[in-house]
C-alpha cells in the first residue's frame, strides 16, 4: 500500500520545527475555557445528584469546582497512582485553573473528583464509579431495543458493506444509533453505496481495510466510552475477529472511572450482557464475543496511562509493546485523538506525519470531533468546512477515520 507517512523524515521534521502552543483555557472565548468552566463543573454536579454522598463529600465536590477559579489545590488520596501524579503535577499545581495545559487540567479534575467522592478508600463508596448512572440509563433506554434489533439486517448484506457499516457505528459512537448502522449496511448512505459522506472530514477507511488485508493481525484497541459507544466497538471487534481480520484484539480499557462515562472491565461486562440480551445478530454477535474472551482471542488490558495527562509519545510498558507489536492500533474518541496528535493549537493543514511522527506503529483514529483539535485537513477542506459549518470542530456533526501507518510501516526494509 502507499505509506501516508515518511518516519523519519517526519520524525526530523517535527524535532527540529517548532511546535503551536499548548491549548490552555486562558481566553474566555475559547473552547478551553468553556471546558474547564462549564464541563468540569458539571460532570462534578452529576457525581453530586446521582449518588448517596455524605456531607463530607459533597463539600469537597463544591470546593473543587469553586477552585477552577482560582489555583490548582494539590492531590492529597492516597491512591495507586498518587505518587506519579505528585511529578506528574510538577509547574502546574499552585498554578490558575485558566494557566496550565488544558489536557492536563481535564485529566486533574477528574483524578481530583475520585478523591473528592473517597473512591480510593475502604468502605461504602470504595470502587463506586460516580458516573454508572449515565452508563446505565444509555444500556436501558427503551429505544435500543429497537435499535438493535434492526441489526439484523446486517447477517446477509455484502461482507464489505457490513464492515463499513460498522466501523462507522464505531466512528459515531454515541452520536448516532445501531440502527443507522443497520441502514447503512442494507442500502448504503443516503440509500447510494457509493455516495461519500458529506460529514467525515478524512476517510482513509479504504486504506485501513487493505492494511488489514494481509490476514490476521493483532489489533490493540483503545476505547473510549461506555454505553453505546462501547456496543458498537464491540460489535466492530466481533466483525474484525469473524471476517479473519482480526486473529486477536487487546481491548484497552480505563483501570478507574474517568471522564464521565470513560470505558472500564465493568462497563464491558455490561455491553456483553446488553447485547446477548437483544436476541437475533446482536446476541449472536455476544455469544462470539464470549467465546473469543475464553479462547484468549480477546484479551482485556488497561494501563494508568489511561488516565493520566501524557500525549501518547509519552506512552511505556504493557501499552508500549501492546502498540509496537500490533498490526493496528484503534483509537477510539476525541481526548484518544488529542493525546495522539498532541493538545495544541494545530493549524488544521498541519501535515498528520509531523504530528504523529512518535508512533510506533500503524494507528487508526475514529473520532467524532468534538474538540478544535485536528490535523491532517487539506486547507481549501478547512475553509470549506469554515465556511458551510462554522462550528464543524466541536459541534460533533462531523467525523474522521485517519490512518497512519508509523515507525515501523514507513521505515521500510532494513538495508
Amino acid at each position: 500500500m502507499r505509506h501516508l507517512v515518511p518516519g523519519a523524515a517526519a520524525r526530523a521534521a517535527r524535532e527540529s520545527a517548532p511546535e503551536p502552543p499548548v491549548l490552555t483555557a486562558a481566553d474566555p472565548a475559547s473552547f478551553g475555557w468553556t471546558v474547564v468552566h462549564r464541563r468540569l463543573p458539571r460532570a462534578a454536579e452529576q457525581a453530586r445528584n446521582a449518588n448517596p454522598y455524605l456531607p463530607e463529600q459533597t463539600g469537597a465536590l463544591d470546593r473543587l469546582v469553586a477552585e477552577l477559579s482560582g489555583a490548582v489545590g494539590p492531590l492529597t488520596d492516597d491512591g495507586p497512582d498518587t505518587a506519579t501524579w505528585r511529578e506528574w503535577g510538577k509547574g502546574h499545581v499552585g498554578k490558575a485553573w485558566d494557566e496550565v495545559p488544558l489536557l492536563w487540567a481535564e485529566t486533574f479534575f477528574h483524578r481530583r473528583l475520585l478523591a473528592a467522592v473517597d473512591f480510593f478508600v475502604p468502605g461504602p463508596w470504595h470502587w463506586l464509579d460516580p458516573f454508572a448512572h449515565l452508563k446505565t440509563a444509555q444500556l436501558v433506554d427503551p429505544l435500543l431495543q429497537a435499535e438493535l434489533a434492526e441489526l439484523d439486517w446486517v447477517t446477509d448484506v455484502d461482507p464489505d458493506r457490513r464492515a463499513r457499516a460498522l466501523l462507522m457505528a464505531a466512528v459515531r459512537g454515541a452520536r448516532a444509533d445501531l440502527g443507522v448502522a443497520a441502514h447503512s449496511a442494507r442500502f448504503g448512505p443516503d440509500g447510494a453505496a457509493d455516495e461519500p459522506d458529506p460529514t467525515l472530514v478524512v476517510d482513509d477507511s479504504a486504506a485501513l481495510w487493505e492494511l488489514l488485508a494481509a490476514g490476521p493481525a493483532v489489533v490493540c484497541l483503545v476505547v473510549d466510552n461506555a454505553g453505546r459507544e462501547l456496543l458498537a466497538d464491540l460489535l466492530l471487534v466481533d466483525e474484525l475477529l469473524e471476517s479473519g481480520r482480526a486473529g486477536e484484539v487487546l481491548l484497552h480499557v480505563r483501570p478507574v472511572p474517568f471522564h464521565v462515562v470513560d470505558a472500564t472491565a465493568s462497563d464491558v461486562a455490561a455491553a456483553l450482557r446488553r447485547l446477548g440480551d437483544a436476541g437475533g445478530y446482536a446476541a449472536t454477535a455476544a455469544r462470539r464475543l464470549r467465546e473469543a474472551f475464553r479462547g484468549g482471542r480477546i484479551r482485556l488490558r488497561t494501563s494508568w496511562f489511561h488516565v493520566g495527562p501524557l500525549g501518547f509519545d509519552a506512552m511505556a510498558g504493557e501499552l508500549a509493546a501492546d502498540v509496537s507489536g500490533a498490526g493496528l492500533t484503534i483509537l477510539k474518541g476525541d481526548l484518544n485523538y488529542r493525546r495522539l496528535v498532541g493538545d495544541r493549537a494545530w493549524p488544521p493543514g498541519t501535515g498528520l506525519a509531523h504530528a504523529t511522527a512518535h508512533l510506533p506503529g500503524p494507528v487508526v483514529a475514529l473520532r467524532t470531533l468534538e474538540s478544535e483539535v485536528v490535523v491532517g485537513v487539506p486547507e481549501a477542506r478547512t475553509a470549506e468546512l469554515d465556511r458551510r459549518a462554522p462550528d464543524w470542530r466541536i459541534a460533533g456533526t462531523h467525523a474522521l477515520v485517519q490512518l497512519v501507518p508509523g515507525r515501523a510501516a514507513s521505515a521500510g526494509p532494513a538495508g
